[in-house]
């Protein structure tokens, strides 16, 4: 009788992942440019430069097209101005791969952008799951006041091309506060791809 080889295990909690092969990431000073009040980041970056606003961590067990990516992406809750914080955002290099994103705890957006400029957005919450369709650019954005943390699924071979959103001056909308909520509100500098 033949022993099964014991395959790679991922515990995955609202805290963090377990069995990763990679972290990254991305502080206050990586997200210049990123925010339409410059003097409201500036003010911030004067004093938290260093702050991590979001992390991912991943299970990475190739880049070979049929493997999968999965990780978790904890987002911290906080504004620049009167946007909420977000990801930089980007669309995958092999533009027809999907993704998927499942809210395990927080309140949020999964904003999303065809690339004709016409805009999707799934509210997050625990429980829900975000479907990114093919060619769409999208990020996320913390809308409440604890970490949004969500796990996230897409094909290995997928990559990403996180300038395309700096090509056009940023995404068609921009999530911002708006009394006890949020809207959409258009943003002045995107330039149509």
């Amino acid at each position: 009788m033949t022993t099964p080889q014991q395959g790679p295990a991922l515990v995955v909690t609202p805290e963090g992942m377990t069995g990763r092969t990679g972290r990254y990431e991305k502080k206050l000073v990586d997200l210049t440019g990123l925010f339409t009040d410059t003097e409201a980041f500036d003010a911030r970056l004067a004093t938290e430069s260093d702050r991590v606003i979001y992390h991912v961590d991943e299970f990475r067990p190739s880049g070979d097209a049929g493997d999968l990516i999965t990780g978790i992406s904890t987002l911290s809750p906080g504004r620049v101005g009167t946007e909420f914080h977000m990801t930089r955002g980007h669309i995958h290099a092999q533009q027809d791969r999907t993704e998927i994103y499942h809210c395990l705890s927080g309140h949020g957006l999964m904003l999303m952008e065809t690339l004709d400029g016409a805009t999707v957005v799934t509210e997050m919450r625990p429980g829900v799951v975000a479907y990114v369709p093919p060619a769409h650019i999208h990020r996320s954005v913390n809308l409440g006041d604890t970490d949004l943390v969500t796990l996230f699924c897409y094909p290995a071979d997928a990559g990403q091309d996180y300038d395309i959103i700096a090509r056009s001056g940023g995404m068609r909308h921009r999530v911002v506060a708006d009394g006890d909520g949020w809207r959409l509100e258009e943003n002045g500098s995107y330039v149509p791809r």
